[in-house]
């Protein structure tokens, strides 16, 4: 599940799956536009809090929760990836929606050893 605001540009609809970019596209949960600016901007842990506050707080509109209640509810009965084009989950968007997911019950994998995430976490950290 692709949650990226904007497809990857170039690439016709009917090659996104076949492309590996992902089988559907939903920005729902994607960041604003103002949002996403803030995380692309961050340097500093304050300013990555100052994101993560941000898309947390978008993510609390009812349409929003909904979402993310229906998809921690899904993953006890399929397997799905949540995507973005970020190279650093814990740099990404997708870091956040993940704990969301948690926070909702959502059955997660845990992230593979040589993630950037997974190294943060291992060592007590939400965000580097």
């Amino acid at each position: 599940i692709g949650t990226v605001r904007r497809p990857p540009r170039g690439v016709p609809r009917t090659e996104f799956a076949s492309g590996d970019w992902y089988d559907a596209w939903y920005p729902n949960l994607a960041p604003s536009v103002e949002t996403l600016k803030l995380g692309q901007e961050a340097r500093t842990p304050a300013q990555w809090l100052g994101f993560t506050r941000k898309y947390r707080a978008e993510m609390a509109a009812p349409d929003h929760v909904r979402s993310i209640e229906l998809l921690a509810r899904l993953s006890h009965q399929s397997n799905f990836s949540i995507g973005c084009y970020c190279d650093n989950e814990a740099r990404c968007h997708r870091s956040i929606l993940r704990e969301l997911l948690l926070e909702k019950g959502a059955r997660v994998e845990p992230l593979p050893p040589s993630s950037p995430g997974a190294a943060a976490a291992s060592k007590g950290e939400k965000h580097p």
